[in-house]
C-alpha cells in the first residue's frame, strides 16, 4: 500500500469547509433515543450520525449492546434527518447486516484491530465494497499492527479508507481513559499523510470536561476529523455516561475550535519559524550529548556494582530520582506525565547499560 491523493476521495466528497464531526451515542439504547439524538444533531456540523450496535465490553455482565434492531433505528434516524450512518463491525455477520441495512460508514474497533486473523476475515466479507471502512489503533500502542489492518483491508479492493485515533491502553493510570499517545498517530500521518485520520476525544478522555483540548489538539496536528460521542442526557446512558457529551455542548466545541493553517507563505513567519527550528536542533543536539554523558556515567556506576558484586536496581535510589525529577520538572513548567515518562527511559537505558557490564567477562 502506497500513499496515494485517492485516499481522500471519500472525504473531499463530503465538500466541508470544516473537520469532518462523526457524533451520537456511545450505544444505541431505544429508537427514540436514536432518532432523537440525530433530530438534535441534524443542523449542526454533523455529517455522520454514530452508534455502537454491538458493543465489546471489557467484562462481561455490562451492557453488550441491542444487536442488529438498533440498525433498523440507524435508518429511520437516516430516513428522517439525512445523516450517514456509522456503526463498529466485529466479525463477518456484524458486516454483512451493517450493509443489508445500508450502514454508510463501518470502523473496525481497537479490540478488533489486534487480530490479523479477525480483520482478515472482516476484510473478505468487505471485499470490493464501496462503503467508507475506518479503523481504530489497536489498544496496544503498535504501529504496524494498526497499519497492518488497513493494509488487510487496502488488498481486498477497499478504496474508501481512514483510521480513527482512539488511544492506547496503559497499564500505569494517567488522566486518560486511553494514552493519547500522539506521535503514534503523527507517524502515521508520515507514512500515510493523505489517509484520513480522525480523532475518538471521548475514549481517550473517559470523561467530558477534556474532550475540547483533545479536539484542539488534534487539529493543530492537521487531524482531518472527530468523532464524539453525543448523547440527548448522557448522565443517563446506558454505557460510557461520564464520557458523553450533549449536542448543544458539541455545537459550541466546533464553535469554540481554531482550525489553524498548515502553512503561512508569510516571509516574516518563514523566518521566525527558521529561526526557532534552528534553536531547537541545537537543543535536541545537546540533549543527545547529555544523556550519552550519563551513559558513560552509568557504565562506571555497573563497573563499581560488579566488582562488589552488587544488584544493578537499586529501587530506593530510583524512587529518590523520579520523585527530585518530577518537583524539579514542574519548577521548570515540566508536567509530571512527561518527566515520569522521560526518567522511567532513562532509567531502563541505564540498567541496559549495567547489564552488559554485568555480563562482560
Amino acid at each position: 500500500m502506497e500513499n496515494r491523493k485517492e485516499l481522500r476521495n471519500w472525504l473531499d466528497a463530503f465538500n466541508l469547509n470544516h473537520p469532518l464531526v462523526i457524533a451520537g451515542p456511545c450505544s444505541a439504547e431505544t429508537e427514540d433515543q436514536v432518532v432523537e439524538i440525530a433530530r438534535q444533531l441534524k443542523d449542526s456540523d454533523v455529517s455522520v450520525l454514530r452508534a455502537g450496535i454491538w458493543k465489546p465490553r471489557t467484562r462481561p455482565g455490562n451492557f453488550e449492546g441491542v444487536g442488529a434492531l438498533g440498525l433498523k433505528w440507524m435508518q429511520t434516524a437516516k430516513a428522517e434527518t439525512g445523516l450517514l450512518t456509522t456503526t463498529e463491525v466485529a466479525n463477518p455477520a456484524h458486516v454483512d447486516l451493517a450493509l443489508e441495512h445500508d450502514v454508510d460508514i463501518l470502523w473496525i474497533g481497537a479490540r478488533t484491530t489486534v487480530s490479523p486473523f479477525i480483520v482478515q476475515e472482516i476484510a473478505d466479507a468487505l471485499k470490493g465494497t464501496d462503503k467508507t471502512v475506518l479503523v481504530k489503533n489497536p489498544v496496544n500502542p503498535d504501529l504496524s499492527l494498526w497499519l497492518g489492518a488497513v493494509e488487510r483491508l487496502y488488498t481486498s479492493d477497499i478504496k474508501n479508507l481512514g483510521v480513527i485515533h482512539r488511544g492506547f491502553s496503559a497499564y500505569e493510570k494517567t488522566k486518560y481513559r486511553n494514552n493519547p499517545e500522539w506521535q503514534i498517530a503523527i507517524d502515521l500521518q508520515n507514512r500515510f499523510p493523505d489517509l484520513p485520520l480522525i480523532l475518538d476525544p471521548s475514549h481517550i478522555a473517559g470523561r467530558r470536561d477534556i474532550i475540547f483540548d483533545l479536539c484542539q489538539t488534534a487539529l493543530d496536528l492537521n487531524y482531518d476529523g472527530i468523532m464524539v460521542e453525543t448523547h440527548h442526557d448522557p448522565d443517563k446512558a446506558w454505557s460510557d455516561a461520564a464520557q458523553q457529551i450533549t449536542h448543544a455542548t458539541l455545537i459550541q466545541i466546533m464553535k469554540d475550535l481554531k482550525i489553524r493553517k498548515e502553512i503561512s507563505e508569510s516571509e516574516d513567519f518563514q523566518l521566525k519559524l527558521s529561526n526557532l527550528r534552528a534553536q531547537i536542533d541545537v537543543a535536541d543536539n545537546q540533549l543527545i550529548e547529555l544523556l550519552s554523558k550519563r551513559m558513560k556515567i552509568s557504565d562506571e556506576i555497573g563497573k563499581v556494582k560488579k566488582a562488589q558484586n552488587v544488584s544493578v536496581l537499586q529501587t530506593k535510589r530510583w524512587n529518590e530520582i523520579l520523585g527530585n525529577m518530577v518537583l524539579e520538572g514542574e519548577q521548570h513548567g515540566l508536567s509530571e506525565e512527561f518527566i515520569l515518562r522521560l526518567f522511567k527511559a532513562v532509567h531502563q537505558e541505564s540498567i541496559n547499560h549495567q547489564e552488559k557490564i554485568m555480563k562482560q567477562n
